[in-house]
């Protein structure tokens, strides 16, 4: 009988993991390249699932396309990797072999282009189709456009079969989002023979992914857990050893409509023996039908309106934000409160709040932005994300919302080893990008695992703005992408020449947000020296570093040319642009709190004047 055959008619029992087997037992490096130097161990873990009850074995071509083989210098063995790996398998015994393409992206968001990751799979892909396979298993896919694009692909060119699983965020949900049902339903549509799941989840949350989906029409399901969640000790992964729970669960999962089960990370020999011997006990059948027990969709709640208009709204007059740093030191709260005071008086649309710049430790900008708010000030935080992992990302973002503070800046952050803690770790889940995207999942009343948070939060995210790139028609690309994620407005590192705010304008012209002129005035020459020589990003002209220096050692002489200089670049900046962002220089919101007064009092003799 053939395998596609076989798959519509009976229940299977696929093989389990092979790279944490490997890795188990001592294998550190690319588990792939193994089918070339060791083919004789890979061939022995197929004979072991084989003998624990094993219909198909998948080949151990998980990881072998060029992008991963690349991070080990094998991106030129694809072909050699992946026949290698079938010959192995079929040198195991006298089974249904699968050969196995694994998906490049994982959870985080991926920074190889989707395009690249599809070519990369179809290389592998040619490969295989011309092996002596009796099917294909596509597995792992936490991009399931990637999972949609290879499976089309490849359904073009075979008649064999086709497993296709994709990998939840969460229980019964797609890191998009998207409904477990949908998803197989389209896989299914596409041509796969078989839909479902692996990796992630051990049995049980699989379990009751299965309860919320009805069966498919032509398909049939398949399921892979992971044994259990992974553990970490002293830097090595590991699984609970429940071979048995894993029989236990057996009955469950077929009754909920898998007709091809097996086991993904952890899972041994053992535990497929479990599986086979829970179908011959219970005498397992695949069903015909079942009942869904669909989860109960919550209500959506719309989040009360924001006690401020958006500031992408802001009507009639120049949107002036300013930024005034939190304190290193518990004594800087009262200054800073009534910086934050001054300024709201003077007439800022919003005091913005950096993230530990330059990673030097500050007081959490959360807690003083909640504070001002409670003051009458309107705060937006800027949100780096080499501080905290998604979870902690996730988390800090849904209780900036339940504080209602909604206004963010989503930036990459410094790294750590250049801040007054060098021994600390940069954590960069993330990108600027990346924040961006779950920003607005999480307007969308996704977390991002996919999971229904309940309610939708109401964020305005802005995006940092390089003005001072060497190749500025570049940066306004990233721009371009950066409101493809969804940025709102941006905010520009700040700039000291008003030629180059007009070549700004002219270059952003064309945008569909805000851009938001940042300006920084200088409070000295060592000021204006180091700024110019030590902080990524900002530039000042010799003309400027001139100036400072015949006042140099005069602090109130230094002030005054600041400032001068200062307005000038702001009165330049309201001529091309309705938005300014002023950045109050070492806690001295006086300096910040006369130039946006300056703002106030010409904002309208000015306005005239643009374009």
């Amino acid at each position: 009988m053939s395998f596609k055959q076989q798959l519509k008619e009976g229940l299977i029992v696929g093989d389990g993991a092979m790279g944490t087997l490997l890795y188990q037992r001592g294998s550190q490096s690319c588990f792939e390249e193994l089918n070339l130097s060791d083919p004789e161990q890979i061939t022995s873990v197929h004979q072991e699932y084989i003998a624990a009850g094993a219909d198909v074995i998948q080949t151990n071509t998980y990881a072998a396309n060029s992008i991963k083989l690349d991070r080990y210098n094998l991106g030129a063995y694809v072909k050699e990797i992946n026949e290698a790996a079938v010959a192995a398998a079929k040198q195991a015994g006298d089974v249904y072999v699968a050969a196995t393409i694994g998906g490049v992206a994982t959870m985080h968001q991926e920074k190889t282009p989707l395009e690249e990751r599809v070519a990369s799979l179809k290389e592998q892909t040619d490969v295989l189709l011309e092996t002596d396979v009796d099917g294909f298993l596509l597995e792992t896919f936490y991009d399931f456009e990637e999972l949609k694009q290879i499976l089309i692909y490849l359904r073009e060119r075979t008649d064999k079969a086709i497993i296709a699983q994709a990998t939840l965020g969460d229980i019964g949900v797609l890191h998009t989002g998207m409904h477990l049902q949908e998803a197989l339903e389209l896989l299914e549509n596409l041509g796969a023979d078989v839909a479902g799941i692996n990796c992630r989840m051990g049995p049980y949350h699989m379990l009751q992914s299965l309860e919320e989906i009805s069966l498919l029409s032509h398909a049939t399901i398949s399921v892979y857990p992971n044994a259990s969640l992974p553990n970490v000790r002293d830097g090595r992964f590991s699984y609970q050893s429940n071979p048995t729970y894993f029989g236990d669960m057996t009955k469950g999962l077929v009754e909920e409509g898998a007709t091809l089960i097996g086991g993904c990370c952890g899972t041994t020999p053992d535990h497929i023996r479990e599986i086979k011997k829970a179908i011959k006990e219970h005498q397992l059948k695949p069903v015909k039908e079942k009942r869904t027990r669909r989860p109960v969709k919550s209500d959506v709640i719309r989040p009360e309106e924001p006690f401020f208009p958006k500031l992408t709204e802001i009507k009639d007059e120049m949107s002036v934000i300013v930024e005034l740093d939190p304190p290193k030191a518990l004594s800087g709260v009262p200054e800073f409160m009534k910086g934050a005071k001054a300024l709201t008086e003077a007439g800022v649309n919003a005091v913005t709040l950096a993230d530990n710049s330059l990673a030097s430790s500050r007081i959490d900008n959360l807690a003083l932005g909640s504070k001002i708010k409670d003051e009458g000030a309107r705060p937006l935080l800027h949100i780096a994300c080499r501080d905290r992992n998604i979870i902690g990302l996730q988390s800090h973002l849904l209780g900036m919302h339940e504080l209602g503070v909604r206004d963010i800046l989503a930036i990459t952050g410094d790294p750590a080893k250049v801040g007054d803690f060098p021994g600390a770790t940069s954590v960069y889940d993330m990108s600027s990008m990346d924040l961006i995207r779950l920003i607005k999942q999480l307007n969308e009343g996704q977390s991002f695992s996919g999971k229904d948070l309940g309610a939708n939060t109401n964020f305005t995210v802005g995006a940092a703005f390089n003005a001072n790139a060497r190749r500025l028609e570049r940066e306004v690309q990233r721009l371009e992408k950066k409101i493809e994620a969804g940025a709102d407005y941006f905010m520009s590192q700040p700039v000291y020449s008003s030629e180059r705010i007009e070549e700004i304008a002219e270059a952003t012209k064309h945008l569909s947000v805000p851009v938001y002129i940042g300006i920084m005035p200088l409070v000295s020459s060592r000021n204006a020296e180091f700024l110019h020589h030590e902080v990524p990003g900002i530039k000042l002209t010799d003309e400027v570093r001139e100036q400072m220096r015949e006042v140099a050692g005069d602090r109130e002489a230094s002030e005054k040319v600041g400032i001068d200089m200062a307005k000038q670049l702001v009165d330049t900046a309201m001529i091309h642009f309705s938005t300014i962002y002023l950045i109050t220089p070492f806690l001295r919101y006086n300096i910040t709190e006369t130039l946006t007064k300056h703002i106030r009092e010409h904002e309208k003799t000015i306005a005239g004047t643009r374009g």
